[in-house]
């Protein structure tokens, strides 16, 4: 038995030098189990969930109406209704994820670098033969991992409970919009792990870049919409004091200042989505409303609209993972 155990022990040992095994994906695999036996994210989970649950149950109390009002089943997008669907107690889910998609972002990267070095274990970790670029991206991708998950098995709850209520087979279109959705999701809660993450790496406080990255999330949620309508109330001239065209050209400006919010741009891809009737998210005139037929955009004219939208938030969840990068490459942490 102990010649079997010895060989057995050679033969593991030489096939861990052939194969050795990638750091990064064990700091990643370590992330996820991290999280996952977190309190904070079970708290969250919990949240998450009962929301999903609330507004699912709304939406398929109301489905069996909104199937009587439409005769073609088949261009009703039963599924996309379930996520849009509501009777004004509770929000759709997609209103809540605009609210509960940030908490969950800043809550698994606030102390995602300063927590390693106040431990101790940051010098421990880099002391191995471990990149820190490694090290930091392992934070970022772990946490997303965990974050799509999650989105994608709620989608599938969804489909599934909808499928056994309605007993109506899903469309292969509805399928990639949901896909989309997801995909869209997890790149605005992205943006929010990468804003944490890159106020972990510049406070030494957890308890600061949490109340920091808090407070950035209120500003662009709730103020940045406030202080964009006193300035168009101060400055703005009277209606009768321009033409058709100024006014178009002074709301498009407007609303272009709201885009700078990445909620504003995250409901506005959502809409897109989500609701196939939906041509435009600007103001438009009524030369080019001309020939328009009133029926739903196929996805590709819908990923057309919301590209936009979804390429600033990519440049900007970049651009702070960057930051982060620079921020930390240039930090000493043997202090």
């Amino acid at each position: 038995m102990k010649a079997i155990i010895n060989s057995f022990e050679r033969h593991y040992f030489t096939k861990s030098l052939n194969n050795p095994v990638n750091p990064f994906w064990v700091m990643v695999r370590k992330e996820v189990s991290g999280h996952i036996r977190s309190w904070r994210f079970i708290i969250l989970l919990g949240l998450i969930l009962l929301t999903f649950w609330g507004a699912t149950a709304v939406s398929m109390a109301n489905l069996r109406d909104v199937v009587t009002k439409v005769k073609d089943v088949d261009q009703l997008f039963l599924y996309l209704k379930l996520l849009t669907t509501t009777e004004g107690a509770l929000p759709p889910f997609h209103v809540f994820l605009n609210f509960l998609g940030p908490l969950l972002g800043i809550s698994l990267g606030f102390d995602a670098m300063n927590s390693e070095q106040q431990n101790g274990t940051l010098t421990r970790i880099l002391a191995q033969p471990v990149y820190r670029d490694n090290l930091l991206l392992s934070k970022f991708v772990g946490s997303m991992i965990l974050v799509s998950t999650l989105l994608f098995s709620l989608s599938l709850l969804m489909i599934g409970g909808g499928m056994i209520i309605t007993g109506v087979m899903i469309e292969a279109e509805e399928v990639l919009r949901i896909i989309s959705f997801n995909v869209l999701c997890t790149v605005y809660v992205g943006f929010w792990l990468g804003v944490s993450i890159l106020l972990s790496v510049l406070f030494k406080q957890a308890s600061t870049s949490a109340i920091t990255a808090i407070g950035i999330w209120l500003f662009f949620t709730v103020f940045y919409q406030i202080i964009i309508d006193i300035a168009v109330k101060a400055f703005a001239p009277g209606a009768n004091e321009m033409s058709q065209i100024e006014m178009f050209r002074f709301n498009k400006v407007i609303i272009n200042l709201l885009r700078l919010a990445p909620s504003q741009l995250y409901n506005d891809a959502t809409t897109t989505l989500l609701m196939p009737s939906v041509r435009s998210l600007g103001p438009i005139t009524m030369e080019q409303m001309a020939g328009a037929i009133p029926s739903p955009l196929p996805l590709r004219e819908s990923l057309m609209i919301v590209w936009p939208q979804l390429s600033g938030l990519i440049a900007a969840t970049v651009l702070c993972f960057a930051f982060s990068y620079y921020c930390f490459m240039r930090r000493e942490i043997r202090t």
